[in-house]
């Protein structure tokens, strides 16, 4: 059996990577098959090295399109050692970020063209496109704001250091992705308190696999 893709998008300071953890321990703990949970840029141990040099503030002469062409490697190489091996397993993947930021970020963010950086990531990953994304939508100086009093351990990578505009560009098109993927693309509002985002976020997933049957009684 194929297994089940799921991605968890949303603008910087949403809380997708803690909710991708939270989600994480629920689903190994109630689901029937195995759980594959992996990130982008990242994933795989080229795509972490790729990862770095993305994400590098010191990079700051990087090229709009390096960027855009960075990322697509760094996914290929995910989807070729982590993504594809787990899925043909039959195994739930659940994957922090893929090609709609890819879209979002580069396409809209950096204004180098939505439908080019389709393009490029339907060569980068021949058309595997996720069974389900949650969208974690906040508003974009809400999630700086938040960024801004959590890093308390790091400092701010390339793209939480770009300016306002550039993050509402990348929820304007995120917006844009949601109409245009209304059938996989499910909207969480992610202003709400983590444990009300991950309660209504574990709703829309549950309802998912137990219509699959991949859920245990």
């Amino acid at each position: 059996m194929q297994g089940l893709f799921i991605t968890v998008e949303g603008p910087d300071g949403s809380g997708k990577t803690t909710l991708v953890r939270k989600l994480g321990a629920c689903l190994a703990d109630h689901l029937k098959v195995p759980l594959t949970v992996t990130r982008e840029p990242g994933g795989s141990d080229i795509a972490e090295k790729i990862r770095e040099v993305i994400i590098d503030p010191v990079n700051k002469e990087m090229d709009d399109r390096t960027e855009a062409l960075l990322f697509a490697a760094s996914r290929r190489q995910h989807i070729i050692e982590t993504i594809k091996p787990a899925l043909t397993r039959g195994e739930v993947v659940l994957c922090d970020r893929f090609v709609d930021s890819s879209i979002a970020y580069q396409g809209a963010g950096r204004e180098i063209g939505v439908k080019e950086v389709a393009t490029l990531n339907q060569f980068a990953t021949e058309n595997l496109t996720p069974d389900l994304t949650l969208y974690l939508d906040v508003d974009a100086q809400v999630g700086l704001n938040r960024i801004g009093s959590e890093l308390s351990n790091r400092e701010k990578d390339r793209l939480e250091l770009e300016k306002i505009d550039f993050h509402n560009r990348v929820r304007e098109a995120y917006h844009v992705l949601l109409v245009n993927n209304s059938e996989r693309m499910i909207l969480i509002d992610a202003s709400q308190s983590k444990e009300k985002v991950l309660e209504d976020t574990w709703q829309v997933l549950k309802s998912k696999l137990q219509g699959l049957d991949l859920l245990k009684e």
